[in-house]
C-alpha cells in the first residue's frame, strides 16, 4: 500500500516519526512536506496531497496541523477526497468504516504521539462497512 503524509509545522514531529514507523511495517510512503517546524501555510501541502490520492499515485493519505480542521478543510475540497479528522481511535475507526475516508487527518497539539499511533494504526486496519453508508457516501460529491 502506498501511503501519502503532509503536514504544516505543528504536525511535523510526528510525521516524521510516523514515516519511519510506516515504512518498518512495510507501507511505501511518499512525503508532501513540510520538511520543518518553521511556520507553513497547510494549503501549500494538503492539495498535492489530495491531488495524489485523486489520481491514484497513493492508495490513501495522512495529513497534520495543529487542530487538523485546517488541513481536513482543505483537503475535503477535493471532489474525490473524504478527509477524516479524528482525535481518538474510535473516530480513526468510524471515519473508514462510516465515511470510507482516504485521508485521516489529525490533530498533532491536541494528541500525544502515542495516540497518533494508535489512531493511524485503526483506520488503516479498517474496513468500510459499505451497506448504507455507500448509499449515503455517493451523495457528497456535487454534481455539475
Amino acid at each position: 500500500m502506498k501511503i501519502g503524509i503532509c503536514n504544516d509545522h505543528a504536525g511535523y514531529a510526528y510525521k516524521i516519526k510516523l514515516l519511519e514507523l510506516l515504512k518498518e511495517k512495510g507501507y511505501e510512503t511518499t512525503d508532501f512536506g513540510t520538511g520543518s517546524e518553521e511556520s507553513v501555510d497547510y494549503p501549500d501541502f494538503a492539495h498535492p496531497l489530495a491531488e495524489a490520492v485523486e489520481s491514484g499515485r497513493v492508495d490513501c493519505g495522512i495529513a497534520m496541523c495543529g487542530t487538523g480542521n485546517g488541513m481536513a478543510i482543505t483537503l475535503n475540497k477535493h471532489q474525490g477526497i473524504r478527509a477524516g479528522l479524528a482525535w481518538n481511535t474510535e473516530i480513526g475507526r468510524l471515519v473508514k468504516a462510516h465515511n470510507k475516508a482516504n485521508i485521516l487527518v489529525m490533530p498533532a497539539r491536541f494528541i500525544t504521539y502515542e495516540m497518533a499511533v494508535e489512531i493511524m494504526e485503526t483506520w488503516l486496519t479498517t474496513e468500510f462497512e459499505g451497506g448504507r453508508h455507500s448509499r449515503r457516501i455517493a451523495k457528497i460529491p456535487i454534481c455539475k
